[in-house]
């Protein structure tokens, strides 16, 4: 039995100032409720109040190691739960003063809600891809809330989908108004290799199969035929993969208003990628709370 990959070890060193402009926005100056409830040795137990995939463990550690604080978790990163009977599921435990504890409890739920969002999302749709049988990637795309894209980007990748390309420099991706700025898709991509060399691949937004056939003739990586529906999609795939076999090697990506519920019409053996900007745009929090236990005396 193979252990779950550790993501944690993929976040770049800058990562922890992320967490420290979260405690900073949430308290500029003074912290009143800390100075009402004091030092006192507290245990809080975060509870999840709905069912989903829990994700952005590194993050929630890191807001209370820098409240001075520990976790000791229940549920584990990348595991599903459910609330059970009484509406609520023991994720993790807290340890700290009591002032410190209140201090990281907004920063750390916020992140976790969106982030264990984002991941049940993505798990859905991994689930949904096994069931089909299809052999593609599910990705996200780069419709990330700014300033947040760290986490949101690590959540995909907790629920089981590809995080597409990361940000502007990750891969050459030129799009309707790339090509309209140049004059073509040929001197786009063109222009494109030039400066990005063999290490980058190039993706070009096709809105028709003659824009597609240019594009691979022009030597493109990736062929993103958006906004193409179902079965129209699917043919045209097949088509182009026809056409152009044993002659260029390219995949095929699918993106635009796709959902969970019409994704199975684009599962083909055509079909390399399904992109979904809702991955993480208008996806539901996970709910979570943390309470901390009455004292006894």
């Amino acid at each position: 039995m193979t252990s779950s990959p550790n993501y944690a070890h993929l976040l770049p060193p800058s990562w922890k100032s992320l967490v420290t402009s979260w405690i900073g926005e949430d308290t500029p100056s003074f912290d009143y409720g800390g100075f009402v409830v004091g030092e006192s040795e507290q245990v809080a137990i975060l509870f999840g109040k709905a069912e989903g995939v829990v994700a952005g463990v590194p993050f929630f550690e890191e807001v209370f190691r820098q409240c001075d604080c520990r976790v000791e978790w229940k549920v584990q990163e990348g595991a599903e739960f459910t609330p059970g009977p009484e509406g609520k599921k023991e994720i993790a435990r807290v340890y700290g003063k009591a002032r410190n504890l209140l201090l990281g409890e907004r920063p750390a739920l916020n992140m976790l809600a969106r982030a264990s969002g984002i991941a049940t999302r993505a798990r859905r749709l991994a689930k949904l891809k096994e069931q089909h049988g299809w052999t593609g990637l599910i990705a996200g795309t780069r419709k990330t809330t700014p300033g947040f894209r760290l986490v949101e980007k690590y959540a995909m990748l907790i629920g089981g989908v590809d995080t597409h390309r990361y940000d502007l420099s990750s891969m050459i991706m030129l799009k309707d108004n790339h090509i309209w700025a140049t004059g073509s898709i040929t001197k786009a991509v063109e222009s494109a290799r030039s400066v990005g060399g063999f290490a980058l691949k190039i993706e070009v937004e096709c809105r028709s199969e003659e824009e597609a056939n240019e594009a691979i003739e022009a030597g493109a990586d990736i062929v993103m035929l958006d906004n193409y529906k179902g079965q129209a999609f699917v043919d045209a795939a097949g088509r182009l993969k026809a056409q152009w076999r044993g002659k260029k090697t390219f995949l095929i990506e699918g993106s635009g208003g796709l959902t969970e519920e019409s994704a199975p019409e684009y599962f083909s053996k055509d079909v390399d990628i399904l992109s979904f900007g809702s991955l993480t745009q208008s996806v539901p929090h996970i709910d979570f709370s943390l309470k901390v236990q009455p004292q006894k005396f």
